[in-house]
């Protein structure tokens, strides 16, 4: 088994062909189809489900421990790097669209004045879809929605924010400057998928109100719904963070009695982060201490992930 044979075992698995594989590697099909024959004759094992392009179940498994290797190969250059030079490295960050929008920013300006050698992949997209990619060490760091409770992620917490409702502004909920459970309950709302972080949070709350919400639709992606909520589509519970910038035909209304809604940094269990890793989670940790607070309902939480202890 040699490193060119994992690295065209993962190209396939994801760009689902051997000729993608054989572009986004450099090199001619027919390469990329002999690593991956002679890995499934030496573990004695179908890899690759030829037409479908796909990983066997045997596949997956090899896959999954291929990005291990290889994602530790890529920390050990990294951290030989940082002790005879300043830190450089590859880091790959998801985060979700709410957060992006304010940290991303800062944090690549963080990045290019302290540590211009480290190169960051940002991924946005949301916490069902980032928790997997967490666990097969797709990427090595994301910021999410909490909770996730998977036994294969470490996560501590950021900050938390408040929740608030975005009404369309001819909506009748508009007519007050907060809104009970009771109220909503009386109308069609968008809300989370169930069985999402946020939408579990806001089911417990309205359950220990004593009602039932009624979803006009259902939204994975707090950007989105609030797009939806601001251009009249129906009103939204979003997280302060989401609440758009400039004024328009929708307004902002308190929740009564909603518990907060907590972000968090999460990062691989078996994984060891690599000095560039360490750097972004630190730069991370700063940027929400110093500018969370300015953002009207969010208060900062002292950081509690592995990486981000000594």
């Amino acid at each position: 088994m040699d490193l060119r044979q994992l690295y065209a075992l993962l190209a396939v698995a994801e760009h689902h062909s051997f000729s993608a594989a054989a572009r986004a590697l450099h090199t001619v099909q027919s390469n990329v189809s002999t690593h991956v024959a002679h890995l499934e004759t030496e573990l004695g094992s179908v890899l690759i489900e030829r037409s479908k392009g796909e990983l066997t179940p045997e596949g997956e498994i090899v896959a999954a421990r291929a990005r291990r290797i290889l994602g530790e190969l890529r920390s050990i250059e990294d951290d030989l790097v940082s002790l005879r030079d300043d830190v450089s490295g590859h880091v790959r960050l998801g985060v979700i669209g709410t957060t992006a929008v304010w940290l991303v920013p800062a944090l690549l300006d963080a990045l290019a004045r302290d540590f211009p050698r480290v190169e960051i992949t940002i991924i946005e997209a949301t916490t069902t879809s980032l928790v997997p990619q967490l666990i097969s060490e797709r990427i090595d760091l994301a910021i999410v929605n909490l909770p996730v409770t998977d036994p294969d992620i470490d996560c501590g917490t950021l900050f938390e924010e408040d929740r608030v409702v975005i009404v369309p502004e001819d909506h009748p909920l508009a007519a007050s400057d907060r809104a009970t459970w009771r109220d909503l309950a009386q109308h069609e709302i968008l809300l989370p998928p169930v069985g999402t972080g946020f939408r579990d949070e806001i089911d417990a709350d309205a359950r220990r109100a004593r009602v039932a919400l009624d979803a006009k639709a259902e939204v994975d992606g707090l950007r989105l719904m609030t797009s939806l909520a601001a251009r009249g589509f129906a009103p939204a519970i979003v997280p302060a963070s989401a609440v758009p910038a400039s004024d328009g035909p929708w307004r902002r209304v308190s929740l009564e009695a909603s518990s907060r809604r907590g972000v968090g940094l999460a990062l691989p269990r078996r994984a060891t982060p690599s000095a560039s890793t360490r750097v972004v989670v630190d730069a991370i940790v700063a940027i929400v201490a110093e500018e969370g607070p300015t953002i009207t309902g969010i208060s900062a939480a002292a950081a509690t992930t592995a990486a981000g202890e000594d």
